[in-house]
């Protein structure tokens, strides 16, 4: 066994069920090359790392999060901060809690080489319940709030997240990913979202993690019958990063909007895995992606969609494109659509390329240095995918982080 997996076996503290689940997930040990979900994206490096259970609450300035607006609800170092979170007056239909407040969480679709996740489900102590009441729509957005801290040590931690919206529901969700100093922890986090019919869950999730740290995130979500799914992924950050979005449309005329922006420079490894199946009749899935990629750092995307026999009418879109901003950059993406279905409408594509030389002398012949030009038409390229975002507040809060991060990569 892996020295990864003997340090996160070490903290377990749970039933005889559960260690029995953690016995055949150890013995299954870690996805290697041959797995193909994973071939991308070794683990080599990862399994030889222990990680330690975090034991203390380390100090953030309050000022690190000040500007996130409450409900607040803040996790250091993968454990609640009460100093930090504020979840202020709560909205009439609207209940936050812990793991604990949930009766029966939702099983997690099962895959051979899940190994994080099958570690999440019987390692995972704590994380946030959200309830959304039938008929409420809730305003203001709800933010959840995960800092990485440097400690003692690396440390790794599990979370698990439940989010549940009635019938005709409505609510806004952002999620922060961001560090305080320099460390090199795991994150392994699990985030169940179940939309029922009619109900609306707007979802923006903003990454900028240490190039030291390593994330592995799975969202497993299910959608009923004309409810609608719009979320931004900003993943701009860590030493290893890994997003598996897994969305099933299981009710008539259910809607979903994923679009996202993979930034990858350094020798940051940035790992995006889209799983959309198309269940039931008259569905639409809208997917827009951009990657860039600079210095040594790695995007890789598998756009991944399923129309079961059954699901006539289904409309489902995939655009990947990608920039490659250096020769030693590396893009790999894989555009897949599996359709059991006659009655359809689907298309995908994929692009890798460079910036225009046309363009870049276009902007340079009228006066702008090349890195101003670069960054002028670096940030355009990107921009797309965030204009889903209906809250013109939150919208530039997220495109000030993707520019912040693109100043840097152009400038480096």
């Amino acid at each position: 066994m892996s020295a990864l997996l003997d340090s996160l076996a070490a903290g377990f503290d749970g039933d005889a069920a559960r260690r029995a689940a953690l016995d055949t997930t150890l013995a299954a040990g870690l996805p290697g090359p041959r797995s193909e979900s994973w071939k991308y994206t070794s683990l080599r490096a990862l399994e030889r790392r222990s990680f330690a259970v975090p034991s203390s609450d380390p100090v953030v300035d309050a000022a690190v999060v000040a500007a996130i607006p409450a409900p607040r609800i803040v996790f250091v170092n993968g454990r609640p901060s009460a100093t930090l979170s504020d979840v202020g007056a709560t909205a009439p239909g609207l209940s936050i809690g812990t793991l604990a407040d949930v009766d029966a969480l939702p099983a997690i679709e099962d895959r051979a080489d899940a190994v994080f996740a099958h570690l999440n489900v019987v390692l995972a102590e704590t994380g946030v319940s959200i309830a959304v009441d039938a008929g409420a729509r809730i305003a203001p957005a709800v933010h959840l709030v995960f800092i990485g801290a440097p400690a003692e040590g690396d440390l790794a931690w599990h979370l698990r997240h439940h989010v549940v919206l009635g019938e005709r529901a409505a609510l806004t969700l952002v999620e922060h990913h961001l560090d305080v100093g320099a460390h090199r922890h795991l994150d392994n986090t699990i985030v169940s979202l179940r939309i029922a019919g009619h109900a609306e869950l707007h979802h923006v999730r903003l990454q900028h993690r240490g190039a030291g740290a390593t994330s592995v995130l799975r969202t497993d979500s299910e959608l009923q019958t004309a409810s609608v799914y719009t979320r931004v992924d900003v993943e701009a950050g860590g030493a290893l990063s890994r997003h598996e979005l897994d969305v099933r449309l299981l009710g008539d005329d259910a809607r979903l909007t994923a679009n996202g922006v993979l930034l990858a420079s350094g020798r940051a490894h940035v790992d995006t895995r889209l799983g959309i199946r198309h269940v039931a009749k008259d569905t639409a899935c809208e997917l827009k992606w951009r990657g860039i990629g600079d210095a040594r750092g790695r995007v890789v995307f598998h756009g991944g969609i399923t129309i079961d026999a059954g699901a006539d009418g289904t409309d489902a879109r995939l655009s990947n494109k990608n920039l490659l901003l250096s020769s030693t950059a590396e893009i790999d993406t894989q555009p897949v659509l599996v359709i059991h279905a006659d009655e359809v409408q689907a298309a995908h594509g994929a692009t890798v390329g460079q910036l225009d030389p046309d363009a870049l002398f276009y902007l340079r012949a009228r006066g702008l240095p090349h890195a101003d030009a670069q960054r002028l038409l670096t940030a355009a390229f990107v921009r797309e995918p965030l204009s889903t975002i209906a809250d013109t507040a939150l919208r530039a809060q997220a495109e000030a982080a993707l520019d912040g991060t693109l100043a840097g990569i152009v400038d480096a």
